[in-house]
């Protein structure tokens, strides 16, 4: 031991154990950091392959009536063709418990109701005031409910990827200048209905005046030469 240490040492690197368990305990010189890494990078990738499988539950009573029973099972039926498992519970309530042949016997008309996509994974048994069985989907029908998601997965993507090329090389529409258009427009009238309100807005005010005044010029002087008219008289 005293040996591989001061080797270790020498390297600059790590006597790690790597087998606890064996006989003698088996321990390799090398870089303590990067194993750890590599360890973590194995664990990430066996993740990554392990499939995740959703478990739904289904909740009926002793007294349930046949028609929410069915109502149930039709959703039973959707979550197990979508590849998912199944919990039927029966919960009982009050003294119900001290009946469970009842339960035991709605278990059974489930399974027997989903035997054409599933199979009873966890037989009826008592868990605290319930009774628990787990269905699993067939094994037909969990692989066409995997098929379809592998396929929408790579349709997204492939769309994701069109709109980003098609968001890159699209070119940007040029803006028209309006400006211009706008100012040519102010400038002159379009048509002859522009001109007469231009007319009546204000621009004929200024002859209107001059000849209002030039009137009052002539009355004040015919008052004044008839007044020297009568003064040359007397």
């Amino acid at each position: 031991m005293r040996e591989a240490l001061n080797s270790a040492r020498e390297q600059g690197l790590d006597l790690v154990e790597v087998a606890p368990g064996a006989s003698p305990p088996v321990c390799k010189i090398l870089d303590y950091g990067k194993h750890q890494y590599l360890q973590m990078k194995k664990q990430r990738e066996a993740r990554k392959g392990q499939k995740v499988v959703e478990i739904k539950e289904v909740r009926l009573r002793p007294k349930t009536g046949d028609y929410h029973i069915a109502f149930k099972m039709k959703r039973a039926r959707r979550f197990l063709a979508e590849g998912m498992k199944v919990k039927v519970r029966i919960q009982f309530r009050g003294r119900e418990i001290t009946y469970p042949e009842i339960a035991m016997q709605q278990l059974k008309d489930v399974a027997a109701e989903l035997a054409d996509v599933a199979e009873v994974e966890q037989r009826p048994n008592m868990d605290g005031r319930s009774m628990l069985m787990v269905m699993a989907p067939k094994k037909g029908i969990a692989e066409a409910a995997e098929e379809p998601k592998a396929s929408n997965t790579g349709k997204a993507k492939a769309t994701g990827d069109g709109a980003a090329g098609r968001g890159t090389n699209a070119p940007k529409a040029a803006k028209v200048p309006k400006v211009a258009k706008i100012a040519t427009e102010a400038e002159e009238p379009t048509n002859a209905t522009d001109a007469t309100d231009a007319t009546e807005s204000g621009e004929g005010v200024d002859a209107v005046e001059v000849t209002e005044v030039a009137d009052a010029a002539e009355v004040a002087e015919a008052v004044q030469t008839s007044e020297t008219s009568e003064a040359n008289e007397g």
